[in-house]
């Protein structure tokens, strides 16, 4: 009973040793001048959002509030409202599906990004495309999403995409649209068109005080500003 209680001892400072070094690990924004943020879904969990906004570095964040044609992210109401609570810059993203009438895709995304809610201009997240589907016509129905996105809300959305994905599919199609790209490295991403982008999401598996597990953080770009991606309510 006494080894028991001896090794039950040993475990519990072994966990509070491994707690304190994750609580002291070094991250990105803690070393940097460059503006960072966050991608938040129903995958984080519960988000403390008064330890995230008084503690930590982060200016932004993005959350998903709808995919497809009816699917809604049950944690964005609560969310959205918190983070603005705690000083954040809000926007929020739809993941697309290019086989999925794009009306109903609106019409969905609408629903939950309302306008009086928003910092930053409403994001589009590209990152699938349907293996039945030719590049032409992924990028047709692409195209047909963001005008009614841009009719919508009466500007342009950011793109979200990986740097693969862009160099794949993407290449001299959405040139007038402001990009977030996705690579997870120590480099910056370059595009093979030599294509700026305003932010870059270097890590998916980000660690931060007020969100348990892993979370994706970004950052803005040197030259540019979260300003660019300001929300003009009409």
């Amino acid at each position: 009973m006494e080894m028991k209680k001896f090794l039950l001892f040993l475990v519990g400072l072994f966990s509070t040793a491994i707690s304190s070094a994750q609580s002291h690990i070094i991250h990105c924004e803690d070393t940097c001048n460059h503006i960072h943020g966050l991608d938040i879904s129903h995958y984080q969990g519960d988000v403390w959002w008064e330890t995230l906004g008084d503690n930590s570095h982060m200016a932004y964040v993005y959350f998903k509030a709808t995919e497809g044609k009816e699917t809604q992210d049950y944690t964005y109401k609560r969310n959205i409202d918190l983070a603005h609570k705690h000083g954040l810059k809000v926007g929020s993203y739809h993941f697309y599906h290019a086989n999925v009438p794009q009306q109903l895709q609106l019409h969905n995304f609408m629903s939950q990004c309302r306008p009086g809610d928003q910092d930053l201009i409403p994001m589009i997240d590209v990152e699938t495309k349907p293996k039945s589907m030719g590049v032409y016509q992924f990028c047709d129905s692409l195209m047909k999403f963001l005008l009614l996105i841009e009719e919508a809300y009466h500007q342009k959305p950011l793109i979200y995409t990986g740097r693969n994905f862009y160099n794949k599919y993407l290449l001299g199609k959405i040139d007038d649209y402001p990009l977030m790209v996705a690579q997870y490295s120590e480099y910056e991403p370059q595009l093979d068109d030599d294509r700026d982008y305003i932010i870059w999401q270097y890590t998916g598996k980000g660690r931060i005080n007020g969100v348990n597990g892993y979370v994706d953080k970004s950052r803005i770009m040197g030259k540019h500003s979260l300003r660019e991606l300001r929300f003009r309510r009409w």
